[in-house]
């Protein structure tokens, strides 16, 4: 995956963690279940880092100089949106509950894996036929949790529990990882295992450079984001630390069916995307605006309201209040499994933490007064 820099260069993502973004965003990591995909993002990192934890929810710390007493974290979140069994009917259909903000208007047709006792089960959304519904405005009949069903071949309620299929199994969608033209790539779940990445690319690039750290830095990989910063809440109150650089994705906003004037001007292919909002610190913004602006690094400017609906909230508000600033990355489609991401915001962003980081020190004035 290349691109030319300003200088005509090829710019690429290492072939190494190129494999694994693949293999990561492929490994399934439903919300309140992300240990598989929370194992394979641990086995990668560890070569980076000192140290690490693991809290009692699955969130997951990689820590380089643990012993300093000024912390920084760089945070991303691990989970994704899926769907629980909640019914199985006696003729062997499976109906579902959302986990986390799952859109059900894409649901139809889709092929799932429902994540077993016995291992992974194949499975798909059925879906009438559009000449043979029934009822008024029929051919218009809208996609409902209540009228959603699984069907994984089986024709009764015990064949269905033969499989190892029980109430409170979870389901993922099964589309994977793949590349488009320009730089593009697609996947279900860049929203946030693209924040997870990104942050572990950070830990290799200050190995491999061998920086030393006047920092304690913590690369937090939390769990459960998508059912309201769960596993952030828990982490912020567990590590204290001084200042936190959240990373998630956000909305391209060039696309149909989306108005700029509510969500901002935001696209892919132009950089990261830096948000102005109450749980933003302004004096850290004010730093990674100038880290950008030094290292010619392109980004967009969008705000929020109330909160920024991301981890930092969590981190914001934990405490006595951490120092804290999202940076985010554009992406398309997001909830569906063709989330839409282009290679360049994702070389971007890492280098605008990686830049981040060593610019910030115990003595950074982060003071408003």
């Amino acid at each position: 995956m290349a691109k030319k820099s300003k200088e005509g260069k090829s710019e690429a993502i290492d072939a190494n963690a190129f494999k694994f973004l693949r293999e990561y965003l492929n490994t399934p990591s439903p919300t309140g279940f992300e240990s598989k995909g929370q194992k394979r993002w641990l086995d990668y990192i560890k070569p980076f880092i000192d140290e690490h934890l693991v809290d009692p929810y699955g969130s997951v710390v990689g820590i380089v100089n643990p012993k300093a007493p000024f912390k920084v974290v760089l945070e991303a979140h691990a989970d994704e949106i899926s769907w629980f069994v909640n019914y199985i009917t006696d003729s062997g259909l499976i109906y579902l509950k959302r986990n986390g903000g799952v859109d059900q208007q894409i649901a139809p047709s889709m092929r799932v894996h429902i994540h077993g006792d016995k291992g992974p089960v194949k499975a798909v959304f059925g879906w009438p036929a559009i000449h043979t519904r029934v009822g008024t405005d029929a051919k218009e009949v809208t996609p409902k949790v209540e009228n959603l069903f699984l069907d994984c071949g089986a024709r009764s309620k015990k064949e269905v529990e033969e499989l190892g299929i029980r109430i409170g199994c979870v389901a993922t969608y099964e589309e994977g990882f793949e590349e488009l033209a320009y730089g593009s790539l697609i996947a279900r779940a860049f929203d946030n295992r693209v924040g997870g990445f990104m942050i572990a690319e950070v830990a290799r690039l200050l190995h491999e450079k061998k920086k030393k750290l006047p920092i304690g830095l913590y690369f937090v990989n939390a769990v459960q984001e998508e059912i309201g910063l769960r596993g952030a809440e828990m982490i912020a109150r567990r590590l204290k630390p001084d200042v936190a650089i959240v990373t998630d994705v956000t909305h391209d906003t060039s696309t149909p069916m989306i108005n700029k004037m509510i969500e901002g001007d935001v696209q892919n292919g132009k950089g990261p995307s830096l948000a102005f909002g109450p749980a933003v610190h302004n004096k850290l913004l004010d730093v990674v605006r100038k880290v950008a602006s030094d290292n010619d690094i392109p980004v967009q400017l969008r705000t929020v309201s109330r909160s920024t609906g991301t981890d930092t909230d969590a981190f914001a508000y934990s405490g006595e209040g951490t120092p804290s600033v999202l940076i985010s990355i554009p992406l398309r489609y997001m909830h569906t499994t063709v989330e839409m991401i282009h290679t360049s915001d994702i070389l971007n962003t890492i280098r605008l933490m990686y830049e981040t980081v060593l610019t910030l020190t115990p003595d950074t004035n982060l003071k408003y007064l």
